[in-house]
């Protein structure tokens, strides 16, 4: 008697979910080229230049990107997990890639203990994307004031509401704090917030990548090194 072979039978039909996520299309749309040649010698320059043509491309968002960072203590002596969330750019330029947060936050927290993170800008309309490496350093807090009063009365009020990642008891709760919190906003537009930080990641590796239609993307990557300034470096997709 022979023994069935695994690998022989016959796969089990798809999935609804299966159907589904297949038959998303990706950049069915036409691609713009890049020729990395041409590229600037510095990464923000790019950035810049990317940044303007997502918006001129109807990209939604583009200044919302993820951040990574690891958790403060591994947990049990296990090394430290991963943590990633969305959040909202606030500048780039010569510095850094600029954000913002409560200190007390699960990511302010994260970056007190190991500040290192990564970012990661995803832009469809234009099948680019960038990623960003590095350590981050916080800004002086009266930066951080700055940047926030010039932000919209919505922004001001969510930082004074704070207690970002701590458990929340009810949902009345959390709107209580925040009409109180508005109200505080319109009547002092330069109010305090002292928990809250601007932090820069300051890049060591930057990617550019550019989705082809025949998947040969181009990657560019910019490396920081301590004597000749950034070099670039094409990369295999």
């Amino acid at each position: 008697m022979t023994t069935p072979d695994p690998a022989a039978a016959p796969a089990p039909p798809p999935t609804e979910f299966q159907r589904l996520l297949r038959a998303q299309k990706v950049w069915d749309i036409d691609l713009p080229e890049f020729d990395p040649a041409v590229a600037p010698p510095v990464p923000v320059a790019l950035f810049h230049r990317w940044f303007a043509e997502a918006v001129d491309a109807g990209q939604p968002e583009p200044h919302t990107m993820a951040l990574a960072t690891v958790d403060e203590t591994g947990e049990d002596g296990k090394d430290r997990a991963p943590d990633v969330r969305t959040v909202m750019l606030h500048d780039a330029d010569d510095a850094g890639w600029h954000f913002a947060t409560h200190a007390t936050s699960a990511k302010g927290r994260q970056l007190a203990a190991h500040p290192r993170g990564a970012l990661h800008f995803y832009w469809p309309a234009q099948a680019r994307q960038i990623r960003l490496r590095g350590p981050v350093r916080t800004a002086p807090h009266r930066e951080a004031l700055a940047d926030l009063h010039a932000r919209s009365t919505g922004a001001l009020a969510a930082a004074l509401v704070g207690r970002q990642s701590e458990v929340l008891t009810s949902y009345a709760e959390l709107t209580r704090a925040s009409e109180a919190a508005w109200e505080r906003a319109h009547t002092e537009p330069d109010a305090d917030a002292p928990g809250w930080t601007l932090y820069v990641l300051v890049p060591q590796e930057v990617e550019f990548f550019q989705g082809d239609a025949r998947r040969r993307h181009v990657r560019l990557r910019y490396r920081a090194t301590p004597n000749e300034g950034w070099v670039r470096e094409l990369m295999w997709p």
